[in-house]
């Protein structure tokens, strides 16, 4: 290779003796650091295409892209990647990726709880501090890093293609565990005082009173009432009893919402993947319907970068109202104990894990994942939460500030595990 062709870094290896074995800082560095600026160029892109300047990427049009990338092109790579990696021997070996994802929920919360103890956030946002120290992105940040990661060839955990494939599937594997976690534990958690919103409004305030009942009226509401009594003796029956209590339950535990299309993906890539019959008449190279397999590859491949340019093109707005209702001191305690005091017990609860033989001997790519769920910033889907429960807005000024520092903590924590891993 010509001078010309190398880059800097390679040039500086080279000088500090990297093909002696171990190796340096420079190597580390590199494949620490430039997943990380991928990462931020193409963010920065996407932030670029949604400002006023350019303006080619609105609101409307990133409320698309994103719906693209949770409906069609994440679950195709999950579907695909995932279905590939899995079989029955592994779907054994793995358990602990998803008891990980517990154990990072736990550990976060009890951290989150502490914080919040110590410096009183506003009130009613003392669980809301806790929910947004605790639960973290184990999904979209750390498929585009290991992506980034595995692109290039020279990449220490080898082969780019089984790199890739290997760490999209562990991170895939996880999923469906943290959506559960979101969709109850998370939605009780940012519940709003009884009786009030956010906002400090009473709930019956907050209704629209556009179109009042006429409660002067109620001869109105008697055809209904009387009319068709087949349909009382209906509702009385063993069957619709029984259909409105799965009702109640599918409302209760959000199981729409906890089924959204990436788990469904997850799923069903578990359930053909761990059947050799199934995974060779789809998955592999030679199956049959190996066309869909391809095809959902081809289209998994586009998730990345374009769920990089919504993430900077959301980052336009800027944090919004929400940091005024937080205040300094609270937003400033979350992202510190987010990014900095969650890694460390993550790294505890991953190494301890490892000296009791729960990680497979000798797959680095596993335990880094392991690594990588305790690391990322607060979740973007508990923002969707959030939203539901009536504090959006404080939610997305968080994560506007923390997906800002958390390129340059990421980058440190990510130097301290190739370190210990290499």
């Amino acid at each position: 290779m010509s001078a010309r062709g190398r880059s800097v870094l390679e040039i500086l290896m080279e000088g500090h003796g990297v093909s002696g074995g171990g190796q340096s800082i420079f190597v580390t560095m590199k494949f620490a650091i430039l997943p990380i600026a991928k990462v931020f160029v193409m963010c920065f892109m996407g932030f670029l295409m949604a400002s006023k300047y350019v303006n080619i990427l609105p609101s409307n049009g990133r409320k698309l892209l994103n719906g693209l990338v949770f409906s069609l092109l994440l679950p195709c790579l999950i579907f695909s990647q995932l279905g590939q990696a899995i079989t029955f021997e592994k779907l054994l070996e793995w358990w602990f990726i998803p008891v990980n994802v517990i154990l990072a929920t736990i550990s976060g919360s009890l951290i989150g709880l502490i914080v919040a103890c110590i410096i009183k956030p506003p009130y009613p946002y003392f669980k809301f501090t806790i929910i947004h120290i605790g639960i973290g992105n184990i999904g979209n940040i750390p498929l585009v890093l290991i992506a980034a990661l595995c692109r290039d060839k020279t990449n220490p955990f080898g082969d780019s293609r089984q790199c890739n494939q290997d760490g999209n599937a562990y991170i895939s594997f996880g999923q469906w565990v943290g959506a559960i976690v979101l969709y109850t534990y998370v939605f009780h958690m940012l519940a709003p005082p009884p009786g009030r919103t956010y906002d400090g409004i009473d709930k019956e305030e907050s209704l629209p009173t556009k179109n009042p009942v006429n409660v002067s009226a109620p001869e109105q509401l008697l055809p209904l009432l009387t009319e068709e009594p087949q349909t009382i003796e209906l509702d009385t029956s063993k069957s619709a009893k029984i259909i409105g209590y799965l009702c109640y339950l599918a409302e209760k535990f959000k199981i729409k919402q906890i089924f959204q299309a990436p788990i469904i993906a997850s799923i069903l890539a578990i359930v053909i993947g761990s059947i050799p019959f199934l995974k060779n008449f789809i998955l592999t190279d030679n199956a049959p319907l190996f066309f869909f397999t391809d095809s959902c590859l081809m289209l998994g491949e586009a998730m990345i970068p374009c769920i990089l340019l919504a993430l900077g093109g959301n980052l336009v707005d800027g944090p919004g109202v929400g940091s005024s209702r937080l205040g300094f001191r609270t937003t400033a305690a979350i992202i510190s104990a987010r990014l900095l005091l969650i890694p460390p017990a993550g790294l505890g609860i991953v190494t301890l894990a490892d000296k009791l033989g729960f990680i497979p001997k000798g797959d680095k790519m596993f335990k880094f994942v392991l690594l990588l769920q305790h690391t990322m910033p607060t979740s973007v889907l508990s923002g969707a939460v959030a939203n539901l429960r009536g504090c959006g807005k404080e939610a997305a000024s968080i994560l506007f500030w923390v997906h800002i520092f958390a390129i340059f903590s990421m980058s440190g924590w990510i130097v301290l595990y190739m370190d210990l891993l290499f």
